[in-house]
């Protein structure tokens, strides 16, 4: 039976419903009453991912959501560090040391004003969140290093300048109106990465890579990865890091290196890994612990996730691919079928293994639900609600 536009319509609006009806189950945890991360498995209320989540609550149009993340950055405020580092836990300030919960917290914030009006929410936090921020780069320049595993990839070894967190802080700063260290961020990230094996004098390292469109998944003087980091992609479209003509090539590009993963059989789904080519046994950047926690085509080694792919179809609409974006949209929604408990209608599973397509992660995971959200007002709109602003603000 052919499959009509209506069918389409009516799968993405069915997954809407089911996602805004997860976010409303988890929105009172037990932890201060805090959102939950998860329906199971995650009570807590983890920063990154209700900071993640906050876009998607937001354009919900569900106050009830859109107070669930008030409450969040409120928690936040009231427990960040005396130097204005936000927690990796809301309601827990001795949890530290994250790389990205400080931008995110930040993006969160910025995103809470522009939808509710309230410009001014938060000002001390906002204000201390920033300064933390410029005391980030053991270099003394804009551009953030973060140690390994610090930062969402807590299995994943990501070490120096990494693209993700500094397109996170890319964001934030335009978000806040500081133009002008954005403009300083986005032209030390634009540079290319250094190959020769020897690096000069006053020549800085970045993560513009010379023969592909996409950006280094880190760099570190003469070292770098090239893998491809998809979420830090996607952020680096949205938030206008990636010119126009590049966002498409890198849509382009992804596009195809996923047809050729699928005729290889290392991914059996029609959304992208978080990250590839997958790190093999044999690859130098195998990490023994990757044997138990990571996997080719597994969790951050190249795990498929919805929040992720939630990001990719916004970037997809950032780069003006929205026939595209609707397509991998409604891709999504039926991804977020699947869970590991036979019971559930709708499972918004954490991550899936690339090669089979298995759902391995949690169920009713908060960024999950929230990210579809989000996508799919992207896609209604035609745009990236909320962060717009980012990638079209002048300076």
């Amino acid at each position: 039976m052919r499959t009509t536009r209506r069918d389409v319509d009516a799968t993405i609006a069915r997954a809407r419903d089911a996602a805004v009806e997860v976010l409303r189950r988890n929105l009172h945890g037990p932890h201060d009453g805090l959102p939950r991360t998860a329906g199971w498995g995650y009570p807590e209320p983890y920063t990154r991912d209700l900071m993640i989540a906050a876009p998607g609550m937001l354009v919900s149009g569900d106050d009830a959501l859109v107070e669930g993340v008030r409450r969040v950055l409120k928690a936040l405020a009231a427990n960040q560090t005396s130097h204005g580092h936000i927690p990796s836990l809301a309601h827990d300030p001795e949890n530290t040391g994250a790389s990205d919960t400080t931008p995110l917290f930040l993006i969160g914030l910025g995103a809470y004003r522009r939808a509710t009006g309230q410009a001014r929410f938060l000002e001390d936090a906002a204000g201390r969140a920033l300064t933390w921020m410029e005391y980030q780069s053991p270099a003394d320049r804009v551009i953030i290093a973060q140690q390994p595993t610090s930062d969402w990839r807590d299995e994943q070894w990501v070490p120096g300048f990494p693209l993700y967190a500094n397109a996170l802080l890319y964001m934030a700063l335009k978000l806040f109106d500081q133009h002008a260290r954005a403009a300083e961020l986005r032209h030390e990230l634009t540079q290319l990465t250094i190959t020769s094996g020897l690096m000069h004098a006053h020549v800085h390292e970045g993560l513009r890579l010379e023969a592909k469109p996409y950006f280094a998944l880190w760099s570190r003087k003469v070292d770098s990865s090239e893998r491809f980091d998809l979420l830090g992609n996607s952020l680096a479209i949205i938030g206008g890091i990636a010119s126009r003509s590049r966002a498409k090539k890198i849509v382009s590009w992804v596009e195809t290196e996923c047809g050729a993963l699928r005729s290889s059989g290392d991914l059996a789904l029609d959304l992208p890994p978080n990250l590839f080519p997958y790190i093999r046994r044999e690859d130098p950047d195998w990490r023994p612990r990757y044997e138990r926690f990571n996997k080719p085509g597994e969790y951050h080694n190249g795990g498929v996730w919805p929040f992720v792919c939630g990001f990719y179809v916004a970037a997809m609409v950032a780069a003006g691919y929205k026939t595209l974006a609707r397509r991998k949209l409604a891709v999504l929604a039926e991804l977020m079928r699947p869970a590991r408990d036979g019971a559930l209608e709708y499972g918004f599973n954490e991550w899936f293994k690339a090669q089979d397509g298995a759902p391995l992660g949690q169920d009713w995971q908060t960024w999950s639900a929230a990210m579809f959200v989000y996508a799919d007002e992207c896609v209604r709109r035609g745009s990236t609600p909320l962060l717009d602003e980012a990638r079209n603000k002048s300076g």
